[in-house]
């Protein structure tokens, strides 16, 4: 089988880095209506623990994410992610084989270390072929597609379900896995440039660019700041199957339906901040998104006081939306920021950046997703901590200043 020679044409390119971003999220999210099936098969005494099969798999997205950006600088971008899509199906057949819940962890923990090579390398191919307005229209519509995935994946999850057991899950991950993996293979050239493929693996060269990354007060400041609301995120999605299918709500069926309806206001406001971030800037946009999304969990926390951790259905959602809306508004603004003072390390920076908010996010996630005790007061109460802790990091990231269009040196 020959490696192809000529670059897709824009449209298709777009589609598969899209597909590389869509494969890991909906990995993620087509589990959570199973969370039921799952607890049944394996005899799973305590429903807290489902979560894991959320946290597992981000835990080994987040743990990777150094290492494919770094590698596919010396071996190039196709071997690298056929790498990772190789580790990726492999968790996969060991999910779909394993005997009890705890090897189920595990598999789920490979599944998202191979998953991290589609997540790293997306971003590093677009930034080899384009750059400048094509490279920013190009990441936009593929973050797009990251965000609006998640929508969709629990109703599939749903769907295939009807099929038979969980199993079908895997089995269909499985499939669409496979089917990209020789997409990729057949229609995306190696894309990086041969005068900066590195000659080794070089620990040294990593080390240097994370050490500089760790001296810039602004990338240290935003990458906390968005582990912390990547915690908000991950305990709303490692929480929402108990709340709204089974212990608070018992929605049953009709979850992944509220769910989808809660995600799609991410999307509008992927949609929305593309529009304002140039009238406003990044520091006005996410700064004024940052305080409204504390403002909505006090008001979250205070419903769940007075309605004694039962609010109203419709109340809490609209809640909830307001504050997956704000989240998508701050996050890429923040991720804009923190990058800014690393061009020099781009590379190294971005995927350390992403290792770090990802595995921070999913431990601040999943101590509040433990905390569920069938009423919604943890989440609140863990919103407004993750929400109010990232104002604070912010504050001192820009020196009690907010909402200034430039940051002044540190």
């Amino acid at each position: 089988m020959r490696a192809p020679q000529k670059t897709p044409p824009f449209p298709e390119f777009v589609i598969l880095i899209a597909a590389m971003m869509g494969i890991t999220s909906m990995a993620m999210d087509n589990l959570l209506p199973a969370f039921g099936p799952i607890q049944a098969s394996f005899s799973v005494s305590n429903p807290n623990r489902l979560q894991l099969i959320v946290y597992a798999y981000m835990l080994g997205f987040g743990l990777t994410q150094l290492i494919y950006g770094s590698l596919s600088d010396v071996i190039g971008r196709r071997p690298a992610l056929m790498m990772g899509m190789g580790v990726f199906l492999f968790g996969g057949v060991m999910a779909l084989l394993a005997p009890n819940f705890e090897i189920l962890i595990l598999a789920r923990v490979i599944q998202g270390m191979g998953a991290a090579a589609g997540r790293v390398l997306s971003i590093a191919i677009v930034r080899d072929r384009f750059e400048g307005r094509e490279m920013a229209k190009v990441m936009s519509l593929t973050m797009m597609v990251f965000i609006i995935v998640p929508v969709f994946a629990p109703a599939l999850g749903s769907l295939v379900l009807l099929m038979g057991s969980w199993h079908w899950i895997f089995v269909s991950t499985l499939m669409v896995g496979v089917a990209f993996a020789f997409w990729f293979y057949l229609r995306m050239p190696e894309t990086l440039h041969p005068e900066y493929r590195a000659s080794s693996l070089s620990l040294t060269r990593i080390l240097a660019g994370v050490h500089l990354t760790l001296s810039s007060r602004v990338a240290v400041g935003y990458a906390t700041a968005m582990a912390l609301m990547m915690g908000g995120l991950m305990a709303y999605v490692g929480s929402s199957q108990q709340i709204f299918e089974t212990e608070v709500y018992g929605l049953g069926g009709r979850f992944p339906l509220v769910f989808g309806l809660i995600a799609v206001a991410m999307s509008i406001a992927a949609l929305l901040n593309s529009r304002l971030v140039g009238r406003l800037g990044t520091r006005r946009l996410s700064h004024g998104g940052l305080c409204g999304y504390v403002l909505v969990s006090l008001l979250q926390v205070i419903m769940a006081l007075v309605y004694k951790g039962h609010p109203p259905l419709l109340l809490f959602a609209v809640l909830v939306a307001g504050n997956q809306f704000l989240f998508s508004i701050v996050m890429p603004n923040f991720n804009s920021m923190a990058m800014q003072p690393l061009a020099a390390v781009a590379g190294t920076a971005a995927s350390f950046m992403g290792c770090y908010t990802t595995l921070a996010g999913t431990l601040f996630g999943y101590l509040v997703g433990r905390a569920f005790d069938g009423t919604v007061l943890p989440l609140a109460f863990g919103l407004l901590a993750m929400g109010g802790s990232g104002l604070a990091i912010v504050l001192w990231t820009e020196k009690g200043r907010l909402f200034h269009p430039q940051h002044e040196p540190a």
